[in-house]
């Protein structure tokens, strides 16, 4: 049975035309960009080229570029790195961060040799970040604050550039992971007024392996994994070229058609939702600006993890929460921290859609959405007889 794939906030396929840009790198230049000879070089000028794609898709220079294994990694560089540069202070947090920053947050601030204190912001029900919070915390002058651009469960989308603009007036380091944002709403590394981003390739059509933490000039940070000294002193190790080439293609094709894409996104969306709304469903965050593929909703009295499986055997590939915490089953942090009852928070059903998804997949899906409902409800009732 072919599926039907609604869960591109985990990842998404590999574009044919990435694919096809890092397959030569696989083989016939296999070189190690290190190394002096031709194949070497040659690995070494395909990075350099990358680069410059990331570089120019988020309006930055290449040297502000640090490539990494991943988004997971791009974040603890961030937050190890600059507390490995200045005294311990205070380290500020969204309350609904990806695990790969409240995890290293929570890890800093619980050795007690480190003397970090952790800050949590607080959001409000729609899952924004409260900005009178955000002064709050800035009172005590912290060094480090990092808030995501777009929440990889709700999509809900957050006000980094006030938020960072606050945060230098207090001299303090602003960070914010992007890679739910990138790729889906326009934006640039200097409009959001921060000190670090990170990005990703495996949510924009590219490998797995690679992505990237893009730093202003003046941030000073000391590197997790320490060798050869490859990018720039701040992650040694040798180079993955093909995922790197396939991650500057990926960011090319993203800058390309993310007008296109999130109008016809946000159109599948909003016909989601209305269908979802007549069901009787939930959809968390739904008044606040989010991004345009992400539906984060509940059917009260279904619990998500079911929906999800019954779908799954349906033909649609949907989540019951974000796929990077899976192995830790539990109530989503973020529903938590937006105030969401327990019993509803376990009904959670997130659909992301991409780019090849079409009109008739989203009727496909509500009618077989309603149909399990209808049945679950149905059994549902003839236990409680």
């Amino acid at each position: 049975m072919t599926q039907t794939y609604f869960d591109h906030n985990a990842t998404t396929a590999v574009d044919e035309s990435v694919w096809e840009a890092m397959l030569p790198y696989f083989r016939q230049e296999y070189g190690n960009a290190s190394s002096r000879h031709a194949l070497g070089m040659a690995a070494r000028r395909a990075i350099s080229q990358a680069r410059e794609q990331v570089a120019q898709a988020v309006g930055v220079q290449p040297s502000q570029i640090i490539f990494t294994s991943g988004g997971s990694e791009a974040n603890n560089l961030f937050i190890r790195g600059v507390a490995d540069y200045l005294k311990p202070s205070q380290l500020v947090i969204s309350a609904i961060e990806h695990p790969c920053i409240r995890r290293p947050a929570q890890e800093l601030a619980r050795r007690a040799s480190e003397r970090w204190q952790l800050r949590q912001l607080t959001v409000n029900e729609l899952g924004q970040v409260q900005l009178e919070d955000v002064r709050n915390a800035l009172a005590d002058r912290p060094a480090m604050v990092s808030v995501m651009l777009a929440n990889n469960e709700t999509g809900v989308i957050q006000e980094v550039a006030k938020i960072a603009d606050m945060a230098r007036a207090q001299g303090a380091w602003m960070h914010t992971d992007a890679v739910q944002a990138f790729g889906k709403i326009p934006f640039d590394f200097n409009e959001l007024k921060v000190h670090a981003m990170t990005i990703s390739a495996h949510k924009i059509y590219g490998p797995k392996g690679a992505a990237a933490l893009i730093i202003d000039k003046r941030l000073l940070l000391k590197p997790l994994i320490y060798g050869g000294g490859h990018e720039n002193g701040l992650r040694s190790g040798t180079e993955n070229v093909p995922a790197i080439v396939g991650f500057g293609v990926a960011c090319e094709l993203a800058c390309s058609r993310i007008n296109e894409m999130s109008t016809r996104l946000t159109e599948l969306r909003e016909y989601l939702e209305r269908g979802l709304l007549a069901m009787g469903a939930i959809i968390f965050g739904l008044d606040a600006p989010r991004l345009p593929n992400t539906c984060y909703f509940a059917l009260p009295e279904i619990e998500g993890d079911t929906l999800v499986v019954r779908l799954d055997k349906a033909g649609f590939a949907a989540a019951s929460g974000a796929a990077c915490s899976s192995v830790t089953p539990g109530q989503s942090h973020v529903l938590e921290a937006m105030g969401v009852d327990p019993m509803l928070a376990r009904c959670a059903v997130r659909v992301s859609l991409g780019y090849d998804n079409t009109m008739t997949e989203i009727n496909d899906f509500l009618k077989t959405v309603g149909k399990i409902a209808r049945e679950l409800k149905s059994l549902n009732g003839m236990l409680l007889q």
